[in-house]
């Protein structure tokens, strides 16, 4: 058979643009696809939740690829450990509480994982605003990162979803946004980003977890974002953490996820009733 230049082109552009007219109006939105956002994705489309993720880079993964100083060797602790078994990333015990895995291997496969289990990726796309209704966000604001670069003046377009998660790392891309657009404080002691501390993983690590929580009505942080939106330190090459808040806030958003549907549905058979 011939192939023919045009064919595939069409072939593209056909299911590129089903993809992403699909995915218009969907449950949860992640600005940011590194080990923390990926992670909360992976568990919310396994529970059969319609979820992608904007990533403004061309590749996936965040810092997780260059390891420790571009030695691309990562570190978790015993609980991190468990969500690499859950994955199928091999692993292997350097001294008591302490994991190493190939950092390759690692990211490489919770993208596999995440892609495989119904988490749409759309790669070399920017939030570059959101959207709000009623002093709440219901969505995204999106262009394309070359336009971004190239400092043209394009409109963008927009993404409804009922969650919109920040999962930018250390820059805080979505929440720098709306720190700008809403007159309502931040969830935090401030009402502001409080920005993050100086690395120290035995606090980053424990911090990074309890501040994986809403910040904003109908917004989370996850990973990295969490220590930076509320004022707590960095943990440099050590990733169980970010596994474990992408873990917590997956189950923080099913159950909201859960509770809405149910009011939802109860209201529809009132309505249906009467």
């Amino acid at each position: 058979m011939k192939l023919k230049d045009e064919k595939i082109t069409k072939a593209i552009v056909e299911r590129y643009m089903k993809k992403f007219i699909d995915n218009l109006n969907q449950d949860v939105i992640i600005a940011g696809a590194g080990p923390a956002g990926l992670t909360t994705a992976y568990y919310l489309a396994k529970k059969g939740y319609k979820v992608s993720i904007f990533e403004r880079k061309l590749s996936i993964g965040g810092g997780m690829w260059g390891g420790g100083m571009m030695f691309n060797e990562i570190v978790v602790g015993e609980d991190g450990k468990k969500i690499l078994d859950e994955f199928g990333i091999n692993s292997e015990k350097y001294e008591e509480g302490y994991y190493t895995a190939d950092s390759v291997e690692a990211i490489s496969t919770i993208c596999s994982k995440a892609t495989k289990a119904g988490v749409k990726i759309f790669n070399c796309i920017s939030v570059e605003d959101v959207m709000i209704e009623k002093n709440s966000v219901c969505g995204v604001v999106i262009n394309w990162s070359s336009v971004d670069i190239a400092g043209l003046h394009v409109d963008p377009l927009s993404v409804r979803s009922r969650y919109v998660v920040e999962a930018t790392g250390h820059p805080l891309e979505v929440l720098q946004i709306l720190e700008k657009k809403v007159e309502d404080d931040l969830f935090t002691k401030t009402g502001k980003i409080m920005g993050e501390k100086s690395m120290n993983a035995e606090i980053g690590e424990k911090t990074v977890v309890e501040n994986t929580k809403e910040i904003y009505n109908n917004v989370y942080v996850v990973g990295m974002a969490a220590n930076a939106a509320f004022g707590t330190n960095r943990m440099g090459p050590i990733f169980g953490g970010m596994l474990l808040s992408g873990k917590k806030l997956s189950d923080i958003l099913i159950k909201r996820l859960e509770e809405s549907n149910k009011i939802k549905e109860k209201i529809e058979g009132i309505v249906n009733v009467e």
